[in-house]
C-alpha cells in the first residue's frame, strides 16, 4: 500500500491517460473481486464471520485508496479535500489533541447523557403503560419534543447548564429520551394476547407480568431506541458544543480549525467521531444480540 501511494504522488497531477485507465480498470476488478467474495457462503460460522469482516475491510481500503488516487491525480487543493495520507498524519500527530477532545465529548458528555436520557425514557415509558392518560397526553408531546432543532436546544442548555460538558450531557438527554420512551411504549404492547392469558391463569400480577413476559418481549424495540440514540447521541454533542464549550472538545475543534483552513485536522476529528460512533453502535449491537438471542432475526442455521 506504502508503495503505491508512493507511485501515486510521484505522478501526481501530471499522470496520463493510460494511468487513468489503469487505475479504473485496477477499481472494476476489485469491485468484482469484493462482490465475489461477500456471495461466499459457507456452512462454518467462524469462517462465515471472518469474510464477512474482511468484505467491508478490504472494500473500505479500496476507497481510501481511490481517494488518495483521485486527490493527487486531480491536484485537489487540500483546502477542499485533504488527501487520506494527510489526514493520517495529522491523526498521528496530534493524538494528545483528539484524545482530550475524545474525553471531554464522547466520555463524558455522549456516556453520561445517554445513559440518563435512555434509563429515564425506559423508567417514564413503563409509567406510560401504567397510567393510562400518560400515554394519550405524553406521546404527542414526545414527537412535538423530538422534532425540536438540535440548533434550538443547545444554545439554552448552554445558558442553563454552563459552558462545560453538562450542558452537552443535558442535549444529548433530550435526544435520547423521547426515541427510547416511544420504543419502548411499543415493545411493552407486543407481548401476544395469549401470553398475557397464559399469565393471567397463573395469577400473575401486574408487575410480574411486565417483568417476566412484557419487558423481555419489548427489548428487541428497546435495544432498537438504544441503537438509534448511540448515533443521535454523539451528533447532538459535537453540535451542541458549536454554541460554547471550553477550549477542548470534538465539536469545538471542527468548528475553530475550520476557521483556521485546518481542514485535515478536521477531517482528523471526523474521522475519530465516527471510530467511536460505529464502535458505541456495534458494542450495543453485541449486547442486544446476548440479550435477544431468541429473537427470530438473530436465528443462525447451524
Amino acid at each position: 500500500m506504502a508503495t503505491a501511494l508512493d507511485v501515486v504522488h510521484d505522478l501526481g497531477a501530471a499522470a496520463t491517460r493510460g494511468f487513468w485507465l489503469v487505475v479504473l480498470a485496477s477499481w472494476l476488478i476489485a469491485w468484482r473481486a469484493v462482490d465475489g467474495v461477500a456471495a461466499f457462503s459457507v456452512r462454518d460460522l467462524r469462517v462465515q464471520r471472518a469474510v464477512d469482516t474482511v468484505v467491508p475491510a478490504v472494500f473500505g481500503l479500496t476507497l481510501l485508496f481511490l481517494w488518495e488516487v483521485l486527490t493527487v491525480g486531480f491536484g485537489v487543493p487540500q483546502v477542499l479535500l485533504p488527501a487520506p495520507s494527510m489526514i493520517g498524519e495529522r491523526i498521528a500527530s496530534s493524538t494528545g489533541t483528539l484524545w482530550a477532545d475524545f474525553e471531554q465529548t464522547f466520555l463524558k458528555a455522549v456516556l453520561s447523557g445517554y445513559v440518563m436520557g435512555c434509563t429515564a425514557g425506559l423508567m417514564v415509558a413503563v409509567l406510560v403503560d401504567r397510567v393510562a392518560f400518560l400515554k394519550r397526553g405524553l406521546l404527542p408531546l414526545g414527537n412535538l419534543v423530538s422534532a425540536l432543532p438540535i440548533v434550538g436546544i443547545a444554545p439554552i442548555m448552554v445558558m442553563w447548564f454552563g459552558f462545560d460538558w453538562q450542558s452537552k450531557a443535558a442535549v444529548v438527554v433530550v435526544m435520547t429520551f423521547f426515541p427510547m420512551l416511544v420504543n419502548t411504549v411499543a415493545g411493552l404492547g407486543a407481548a401476544d394476547a395469549q401470553q398475557r392469558e397464559l399469565m393471567r391463569s397463573y395469577a400473575a400480577g401486574y408487575w410480574q407480568t411486565l417483568v417476566m413476559l412484557r419487558l423481555p418481549s419489548a427489548m428487541p424495540f428497546v435495544f432498537n431506541a438504544l441503537k438509534i440514540n448511540s448515533t443521535l447521541a454523539l451528533i447532538g454533542a459535537i453540535v451542541a458544543e458549536f454554541f460554547g464549550t471550553p477550549t477542548v472538545g470534538m465539536g469545538f475543534r471542527i468548528s475553530t480549525e475550520v476557521g483556521r483552513m485546518n481542514v485535515d485536522m478536521v477531517w482528523a476529528e471526523i474521522a475519530m467521531a465516527a471510530l467511536a460512533g460505529s464502535a458505541f453502535y456495534g458494542a450495543v449491537a453485541l449486547v442486544e444480540r446476548a440479550v435477544t438471542f431468541w429473537h427470530p432475526s438473530f436465528r443462525q442455521r447451524r
